[in-house]
């Protein structure tokens, strides 16, 4: 009995050289393998720390419940739309033609209703719509013609914003004519009081949709069919995952969540314009590169593009408050994308 419960010799030595190594890794290298195993950690360390910044430096101003919830309403649109291209970028791809679809559904949301006197209702629909036949043609370029998603959505970019002037003739439907006649179009700018905290129904959509994508990502299979596509098409493709499939419901989704962000744009700027959000595509990257999504694909999480959003808007709003130029927001901005990738870099490198 007692020599049954003795250890094997390989076992012993196996068990030793686990403990070896583990206690051999030091702080650095367990940094770097926490990092690796949770890379929203990132984001989240930079923004309390900017938070926390800040708030030494501007005090109550700061810390305000209307100060803080201000940033939740600049980011909501970003956020919105990072989400969408956190899920392209999980798959190794790019999707530059996010801005052009949220603006080109809010414009076809607001021509249905005032130009064809389309029920409001609909109208809405058929701009959700809009943006998810954009998305599947994203993707079925993507996953059956086998083309390059930084090419596809280049075109599509230039094909959707071309598209989006020519529609709307560059018309702009007027904050006060939405109000009077199809108020449901600015559904997402209603604001809500909770305690001192003023919100809207568009950042409740932004925080709900984000956790939403992150329970299916981390416990559905088609969250883990996303990564594992992201991170090896061809031994996805092995173990039995649908990867054309998988990759067409990514951008699809994708568009889909970028029509809702056209909604919500036109609650939030109040009118029909089709030349606003025209930064959302590189603002929607940054975000999600300084929540710590990888570039490569496959890895990253997207609570880390929420972490990123707030980031940008902490700086943007404390060095407004600070008096500070605006040049100074892009500068630092910048810097912290570049760190961002290098600490990526830093931890693929990690010793699983």
């Amino acid at each position: 009995m007692s020599e049954a419960s003795e250890p094997s010799g390989d076992q012993s030595r196996s068990e030793t050289v686990a403990a070896f190594e583990h206690s051999n890794r030091g702080f650095v290298g367990t940094a770097q393998h926490l990092l690796h195993l949770n890379p929203s950690l990132v984001p989240l360390i930079v923004l309390i720390a900017s938070v926390v910044i800040f708030g030494i430096l501007l005090g109550s101003k700061f810390f305000s419940p209307f100060a803080l919830t201000l940033i939740l309403q600049q980011v909501q649109i970003v956020g919105i739309v990072a989400a969408a291209q956190s899920l392209i970028i999980l798959t190794a791809g790019i999707d530059l033609s996010v801005g052009a679809i949220m603006v080109m559904s809010s414009v076809v949301m607001g021509q249905f209703t005032f130009r064809y006197g389309i029920p409001v209702e609909v109208s809405v629909a058929c701009g959700l719509m809009c943006g998810a036949l954009i998305g599947f043609i994203n993707g079925w370029l993507v996953a059956k013609v086998k083309l390059p998603p930084f090419i596809v959505t280049l075109g599509m970019w230039q094909i959707v914003l071309a598209t989006n002037f020519l529609y709307s003739a560059n018309e702009t439907i007027r904050s006060q004519e939405i109000e009077a006649q199809a108020p449901l179009l600015q559904f997402f700018g209603t604001t809500i009081q909770l305690g001192g905290a003023r919100l809207t129904y568009g950042v409740v959509f932004m925080l709900v949709l984000i956790f939403v994508l992150a329970y299916a990502l981390k416990h559905t299979a088609w969250g883990r069919h996303v990564y594992a596509v992201g991170d090896d098409p061809e031994a996805a493709e092995l173990s039995g995952v649908n990867v054309k499939a998988t990759l067409i419901s990514v951008y699809m989704l994708a568009g889909l969540i970028c029509a809702f962000a056209g909604w919500a744009l036109i609650g939030r700027i109040g009118s029909v314009s089709p030349t606003s959000g025209q930064l959302a595509n590189i603002e929607s990257i940054t975000a999600v590169v300084i929540g710590g999504i990888s570039l490569f694909g496959g890895r990253g999480s997207i609570m880390g593009t929420l972490f990123g959003a707030l980031i940008v808007g902490v700086f943007t709003l404390g060095l407004r408050l600070l008096g500070a130029d605006a040049q100074w927001t892009y500068l630092l901005i910048g810097l912290l994308i570049i760190a961002a990738v290098g600490v990526d870099q830093w931890i693929r490198k990690v010793s699983v």
